[in-house]
């Protein structure tokens, strides 16, 4: 009995050495993958797997298309990184910022969407990698990265012969007064840049510019590209129509988000909008320029921003009135405060001048009204300049709902609104009233089959009629025009309740995968100004251009811009700088210096581009919930003097003559 009992106990004692020996080695194990996977780098480690393995077999996926990386938001970290003492967490940060201060790299490259991913890969090898030469960067890395976004395009031009494509070029000028033109091609996967000419020798001449946009076109395959989307100038719009002529299958377009900007800046011109906009600078001016009252407001619930910075500053001046409005309550809380009552500020002439602006109720009625106003066209820019969703078949509709918003604003009275919408309409028919622009609403599904909305205008069925008419886009004519009428009256398959209900998401057919506008070409320049030097030789200027080719695809590709929300600050020095200069330093100036190079706090919040929310939506949304605070009387007195028979003579005047911008 005793020897059983000791033979049972010898193997109790064997079974838990195994089972801590088996747990000992599991850890090593363990630990061992995980520095094995930071301390090799993708390639070698699976390399090293395989060699080892099944050296006949074919290699599998990365393991990185099946699991985020640990860096990535809402991922487990390693153990490795968690183990990492704070020390040396700071000291990794400050070698990166040591290499920054040092190489002058500007501190917004910290956002890139490309800085992480490196980080994580030289992690991944461990110490001892050595970072490439400058020789390897320069050529064989570049090289590298151009092969890469050649694919990438590879991959587009499959989608372009099926849903056809969008040539747009941007012209531009840089400091030495040359013409610049960039080519990139738009399609609903993706755009991609083709290269940039230097044109400053045949931007006048319109039959040389039409022969470079062949020289493109056919490069692309002239049956891929539905449309040229330019600027608005008289000699591009002349090329566009001789490449019509030789290419009866591409049509040529304005830049929509051009011609909105300017409708934006002659509604902005008029006398009581530039009296309003001046007002309300005096206003943001005074709190962005003294530190305690920007601190005060910075308390309240719910505060965000006054300066909004938009694409344009025309866009920036109506969405920082809506801005303004939203801030009546914590502005007027402010100066009927004892804070503001006790300072010394509040006894100067700015101060009773900002203070009666605020307490002034007409002000923020006008303010109100103003973003109403252009509530329709914000929106709109917002649609024609965004990748989301192609516009093309969304431009005629959003126009026409701007002109009977603003109508219904000012309660259907043609003396209040017939100013603006003259301008819109002027610039509509000069600019966006195009036969493909009416074609492509006509067949949008989103309208066609909501009879409570759809225009049914002439013009929208001429446009069609146009399109088909036309050989090169409807060989068989006849039967396009039976399609048509089996769309319009939702018969046949047409009629299927899985078509109706798909009719507001899905976008078929050529025209409706095409963008309206070519803002997507206006981006950083300064990289082409390089370029187009006349200081290189041949072989550094294919490097240029490798790597403008590089960059500009790279940011194509990432890119998640606001088109209402750019980081530019020149667009909104008129709301927080003081245009009088300082004679002299006394305290309240000193302050105003010390405060104004850190002073627009929204810049720091649109660089964190991943977490912000959308900025602007209210300017969106909000703007046609407010007619119940807004009586008759209200309405009657936005633009006082300008509204009356002689003022509304002059205001008809200047829209017909408002010059030549396109």
């Amino acid at each position: 009995m005793q020897e059983n009992l000791k033979e049972i106990g010898k193997k109790k004692q064997q079974a838990q050495e195994e089972l801590e020996h088996n747990t000992a080695v599991f850890v090593d194990e363990y630990m061992e993958e995980e520095r094995g996977s930071s301390s090799l780098p993708k390639s070698q480690s699976s390399d090293a797997h395989h060699e080892g393995t099944d050296k006949g077999k074919r290699k599998l996926d990365n393991i990185e298309t099946f699991f985020a990386p640990r860096t990535r938001a809402g991922s487990q970290p390693s153990l490795k990184s968690v183990m990492a003492s704070k020390e040396a967490i700071h000291r990794a940060d400050l070698a990166v910022a040591r290499w920054f201060y040092d190489s002058c790299i500007p501190l917004n490259a910290i956002n890139s969407n490309f800085a992480q991913k490196a980080i994580d890969a030289i992690g991944a090898i461990g110490p001892g990698y050595k970072l490439p030469s400058y020789y390897k960067l320069r050529v064989n890395l570049l090289r590298d990265c151009k092969d890469e976004c050649k694919l990438l395009i590879d991959s587009y031009k499959r989608s372009w012969s099926e849903i056809g494509c969008t040539l747009m070029a941007d012209g531009w000028t840089d400091n030495r007064n040359r013409t610049l033109i960039n080519f990139l091609v738009y399609c609903p996967r993706g755009v991609a840049f083709l290269k940039s000419v230097d044109a400053s020798d045949i931007t006048k001449d319109a039959k040389t510019l039409c022969s470079l946009f062949c020289e493109v076109v056919e490069w692309i395959g002239p049956h891929n590209v539905v449309q040229l989307v330019t600027d608005n100038a008289a000699n591009y719009k002349k090329a566009g129509e001789l490449l019509h002529e030789r290419f009866g299958n591409i049509y040529w377009s304005p830049c929509s988000a051009h011609c909105l900007n300017l409708i934006l800046k002659d509604i902005g011109n008029m006398s009581h909008i530039q009296d309003l906009a001046q007002r309300a600078s005096k206003v943001t001016i005074f709190v962005y320029n003294h530190v305690f009252v920007l601190a005060w407001l910075r308390k309240r619930d719910g505060w965000k921003e006054i300066i909004r910075p938009g694409a344009t500053r025309f866009a920036t001046t109506f969405i920082t009135l809506k801005s303004m409005a939203d801030h009546k309550l914590d502005l007027q809380a402010f100066i009927t405060s004892k804070v503001f009552f006790d300072s010394k500020i509040s006894k100067t002439v700015k101060g009773k001048e900002v203070s009666a602006i605020i307490l002034d109720n007409k002000f923020w009625n006008d303010c109100l009204l103003a973003s109403k106003l252009s509530g329709p066209l914000i929106r709109l820019l917002r649609i024609v300049d965004s990748d989301e969703k192609p516009s093309l078949g969304f431009l005629y509709d959003g126009m026409y709902k701007a002109r009977k918003d603003i109508k219904l604003m000012f309660r259907n009275a043609k003396r209040m609104y017939k100013p603006y919408t003259s301008i819109i309409k002027r610039r509509c028919d000069r600019q966006l009233r195009q036969g493909i622009h009416c074609a492509a609403y006509f067949l949008n599904p989103h309208f066609q089959h909501d009879k409570e909305i759809f225009c049914q205008k002439a013009e929208v069925m001429q446009g069609l009629i146009e399109l088909i008419g036309n050989k090169d886009i409807c060989p068989k004519s006849t039967a396009t025009m039976n399609e048509v009428r089996l769309f319009c009256d939702s018969l046949e398959s047409f009629g299927k309740p899985i078509a109706l209900t798909m009719a507001k998401e899905m976008q078929p057919g050529k025209i409706l995968s095409q963008t309206s506008s070519s803002s997507g070409c206006e981006r950083n320049w300064s990289v082409f100004e390089q370029i187009h030097t006349k200081r290189r030789n041949h072989l550094e200027h294919q490097r240029l251009n490798d790597l403008v080719f590089v960059r500009y695809n790279l940011n194509l590709r990432h890119r998640n811009y606001d088109p209402l929300d750019y980081t530019s600050i020149e667009m909104v020095d008129f709301w927080v700088l003081d245009e009088e200069p300082v004679s002299e330093l006394i305290l309240e100036n000193l302050e105003t210096e010390i405060y104004t190079e850190d002073v627009i706090p929204v810049a720091e919040e649109l660089n964190t581009s991943s977490t912000k929310e959308p900025l602007n939506e209210e300017v969106l949304d909000d703007v046609g919930n407010d007619n119940e605070i807004i009586g008759n009387e209200d309405i009657d007195a936005f633009g006082g003097e300008c509204f009356d028979e002689q003022g509304f003579r002059d205001i008809t005047f200047d829209a017909s003559n408002l010059g030549d911008d396109f």
